[in-house]
């Protein structure tokens, strides 16, 4: 099963691609982790994506496209894979199809004033990273786990949470369109309960099977 996943930054994509990706024993693939990975390797790969991330530039399409097509063949994607990141670009999934066509599209889609809530809302302990909201913590500035300070993220302000939702009006929600007329795209309600949500794509995997 190769599956790719949908959806503004704060959708709750990431959450469900890795319940997803260990219910159905398929690799999940994080772009992001892809090169990190590469980079500490050093890759050939790697040390190019570097070259460009160290300039402050985005990393050119065809080196993504190369990075996730070495990653696909591994032995842990015999059973298939979930995209989590990619494709981005209407350019990036024209590749992905040449590579290797998804056989399901989920696209977590949430109201982005919603969104713009949920991001700006969440708060982080600096000490051991475990993640809050300000709508379920009745005022406490502590973590529950260990004591450490909650803080508010510099990419979590209104202004910055702002600007990612437009970079991906702009260039990543024309895919859903791109995927509909493939008749591949499948829209999960992600204002759900996370259980709701992960039962609603799994509803839609199963019928692929």
């Amino acid at each position: 099963m190769k599956i790719v996943i949908l959806g503004a930054p704060g959708a709750g994509k990431g959450t469900q691609a890795k319940r997803i990706a260990e219910k159905y024993a398929v690799a999940h693939i994080s772009t992001g982790d892809i090169l990190r990975e590469n980079i500490k390797a050093q890759t050939p790969l790697g040390i190019q994506a570097k070259g460009f991330m160290d300039n402050g530039q985005l990393v050119p399409d065809d080196l993504v496209v190369a990075l996730v097509a070495d990653r696909v063949q591994r032995e842990d994607c015999k059973n298939g894979f979930l995209l989590d990141g990619f494709p981005r670009t209407i350019a990036q999934a024209e590749a992905l199809d040449k590579i290797m066509p998804p056989d399901a599209v989920l696209n977590i889609d949430v109201d982005t004033s919603l969104l713009l809530k949920r991001l700006t809302g969440r708060r982080v302990c600096a000490k051991c990273g475990a993640p809050y909201h300000i709508d379920t913590l009745n005022g406490a500035t502590s973590c529950s786990l260990c004591d450490g300070e909650l803080i508010h993220r510099a990419d979590d302000t209104e202004e910055t949470v702002g600007a990612r939702l437009k970079v991906y009006e702009a260039q990543t929600k024309p895919l859903i369109e791109y995927y509909q007329a493939k008749g591949k795209i499948n829209d999960v309600d992600g204002t759900l309960a996370i259980e709701e949500v992960f039962a609603a794509c799994c509803k839609v995997l199963d019928g692929l099977q």
